[in-house]
């Protein structure tokens, strides 16, 4: 399949060390907000949107984790950088273990937030494909809130709710169901052994998507590699801790 051009935005100093952002299935590049203001001047940070999402054009599914692997590495030739740390949340970390084990010339540090490497069975992503196809993305929004958030965090804060809820159903349909079609066919289990490029893997104690086990995995088959699981955080862990988990990222492609 072709590369898709990404939608993306460059922020941060020039000169800086240059971290690529890659979002979960269902999101924009706006929900790495949260990190921004934290990041400083350390970072130059590029975060952009998988194909089917956002501004990033919707090509027709079904997706491979590889397709969207390859849309990356030809982000990083249009913008002429050619070596970048990355860091991924879900479908985002599926992209980065590809990444890393496929193009480990291109990829610095790598950063992998709330993910797995497998994540059966797969009739429920085909069937939630089917489902958004055929109802479209407010029918399964409340859902995914569910997973994102911690109950407490869902309590606390209704107002960034609506906001990640209106993310969620902004999401083209199409391209939400064939990403959900590329975690269906995905298995990163072997390639793991591969990745060569330091490694820091977070999971969220409270994940009910990918619970800590699917961390506890990477980290045991990446050689370079270390676990830190983060307490009071569900799926979208980078905004319902972001203090924590921003330091964690800034430390670890800047050491």
């Amino acid at each position: 399949m072709t590369a898709t051009t990404l939608f993306q935005r460059t922020t941060g100093p020039l000169g800086a060390p240059f971290l690529l952002l890659g979002g979960s299935l269902g999101s924009n590049l706006d929900m790495w907000r949260p990190q921004l203001t934290r990041f400083g001047d350390r970072l130059r940070v590029v975060r952009f949107d998988h194909r089917g999402h956002g501004g990033s054009p919707v090509p027709p599914g079904p997706y491979r984790i590889e397709d969207l692997g390859r849309d990356v590495l030809a982000l990083l030739d249009r913008l002429g950088i050619e070596r970048a740390s990355y860091c991924g949340l879900s479908l985002g970390g599926m992209v980065g273990m590809w990444l890393a084990a496929n193009a480990p010339e291109r990829i610095e540090r790598l950063v992998l937030i709330c993910t797995s490497a497998h994540l059966p069975p797969a009739e429920g992503w085909l069937d939630r494909a089917q489902q958004v196809r055929a109802g479209g993305m407010q029918p399964v929004a409340d859902a995914v809130l569910g997973r994102w958030f911690t109950p407490r965090y869902r309590a606390a804060l209704p107002y960034k709710l609506n906001q990640y809820r209106a993310m969620i159903a902004a999401c083209p349909a199409e391209g939400y169901a064939a990403g959900c079609e590329a975690i269906a066919g995905m298995d990163l289990r072997e390639d793991l052994p591969r990745i060569q490029a330091p490694t820091l893997v977070i999971a969220g104690a409270d994940d009910p998507a990918t619970p800590p086990e699917h961390g506890e995995l990477i980290h045991r088959r990446i050689p370079n590699s270390r676990l830190v699981v983060v307490p009071n955080a569900a799926h979208l862990a980078n905004a319902e801790q972001p203090e924590t988990i921003s330091q964690l990222i800034a430390d670890h492609v800047t050491d």
